[in-house]
């Protein structure tokens, strides 16, 4: 969520009023400021569980829709992940974050909202479903990007690590609890009400950025004038020129195209070769964010120990190695097999929320402040493109090769993630490295990263 009026940096500016300053652990526990803004997004979060529910089951359940019609719904709630978040990185950067991050859940909770409406009006069709989708999938890249721009501002670059582990604390906990209130709340009210509860989540998100009174500097105007896909470029340069982020992106990209293809074929292998329940499959999924919650609770504390870099890779090696134990445990649906899953999975999201939180905070602290919204625009884009080719490739393989073998050819591709670390600076940082200049790295410079 956002951040103040002068050209300075964060780490250059004098703290803003009431900023939690440079008090160690726990410091923005007293930052009222900061705390808004979280109670606000954890809200939110579970609110949005209950949509990504909710949405497809009015489909199904009110509007009798086929299974290509459902795919049409979760297809338009990604495609504006590759249509534009690229354009909306460049528009981060030229305003104000925490008004785009208002004005993103106001019209979010408005087009949620609308669906039980029509619904009471015996108004609701389909197309409007996926209009509703396409939008609301729109106005959460907006929301997401300028978020985490606006983070450094509001809490300073110094606490960003304490502040991304509280955030996916709570994403995580979502992750637990929403897809079960989700359920309850589909059966007593129906999907079509049920998000009425996603429309109040986010009014109380609206609320609580509205009470925020931190100041938030306004963007720097830029040197020289440039033109939009000049803009866009520049974001990914900044990526592509920085050896820290190009790895992070890279390895964020291929990690996300493997758990794509794990979660499709896994899904396909409990069902139909194991014979699991729907129920008990989406149980042991739930375990990876269980996992995500232990993560993050000791985020800080490994980065202390370790190290940035070393943590980083921990968390890798440990998220990246734990797939192999789904297709060695044994194909029965055992309470031993059904075990290992848990562990697989647990091991999964602890790993990966460990890994997401360092590099989340190193983005955000070695990225300039106008180059913010353009650089996690661009590092969206990468990461999250992956997630429909990995869909793809798992299913495929799954047809041609099996779903056993499918599930250890993509335990293997988890590796690659590992491997492109290692081959960069980043597993050796001992702490954050040096702001990026906000011009185009030399080549000296780029030797240097």
């Amino acid at each position: 969520m956002s951040g103040s009026g002068t050209k300075e940096t964060p780490d250059e500016a004098a703290p803003a009023a009431g900023a939690p300053g440079t008090r160690r652990g726990g410091a923005l526990w007293r930052d009222a400021e900061f705390m808004k803004f979280w109670t606000g997004e954890a809200i939110s979060q579970v609110g949005a569980q209950v949509t990504l529910l909710a949405l497809p089951l009015t489909a199904v359940l009110a509007l009798e829709a086929s299974s290509s019609q459902v795919g049409l719904v979760n297809a338009a709630s990604y495609a504006p992940f590759l249509l534009v978040t690229l354009l909306v990185g460049v528009w981060v950067d030229r305003v104000r974050r925490r008004p785009l991050m208002i004005m993103a859940n106001a019209v979010r909770a408005l087009l949620v909202t609308a669906v039980p409406l029509l619904a009471v009006l015996d108004l609701l069709r389909i197309e409007f479903v996926y209009v509703a989708a396409l939008f609301i999938g729109a106005l959460t890249v907006v929301f997401d990007v300028a978020y985490q721009s606006y983070l450094p501002t509001l809490i300073g670059k110094e606490h960003l690590v304490e502040g991304n582990s509280k955030l996916q604390g709570t994403s995580s906990l979502a992750q637990i609890g929403g897809p079960g209130l989700a359920g309850l709340l589909i059966g007593w009210v129906t999907a079509p009400f049920a998000l009425l509860i996603n429309g109040v989540s986010y009014l109380v998100s609206v609320i609580t950025l509205v009470t925020i009174r931190r100041p938030e500097p306004q963007p720097a105007p830029p040197e020289r004038q440039t033109g939009l896909w000049k803009s866009v470029g520049d974001g990914v340069r900044i990526i592509w020129d920085s050896a820290h982020l190009r790895a992070c992106a890279l390895q964020s990209g291929l990690y996300n195209l493997c758990w794509m293809s794990l979660q499709t074929v896994f899904v396909l292998y409990a069902a139909r070769r194991l014979e699991l329940s729907p129920g008990m499959i989406g149980l042991l999924l739930g375990t990876g964010a269980v996992g995500s919650l232990a993560g993050s609770l000791v985020a800080r504390q490994l980065k202390q120990v370790l190290g940035l870099g070393a943590a980083i890779l921990t968390a890798l090696l440990l998220c990246c190695l734990a797939p192999v134990i789904i297709p060695l445990a044994p194909a029965n649906g055992s309470p031993g097999s059904l075990a290992l899953f848990v562990l697989a999975f647990a091991m999964i999201g602890a790993g990966g929320t460990i890994a997401n939180i360092h590099v989340i905070s190193l983005r955000q602290s070695i990225t300039p402040d106008e180059l913010l919204g353009r650089m996690n625009a661009g590092y969206r884009f990468v990461s999250w493109g992956t997630l429909p080719l990995g869909a793809l490739i798992g299913g495929w393989l799954g047809d041609v090769i099996g779903l056993r073998e499918t599930l250890f050819v993509t335990a293997g591709a988890f590796l690659s993630a590992v491997l492109v670390v290692l081959a960069s600076p980043v597993w050796r940082l001992k702490d954050f490295p040096p702001q990026i200049g906000a011009r185009p790295a030399t080549a000296e410079a780029r030797a240097e990263m």
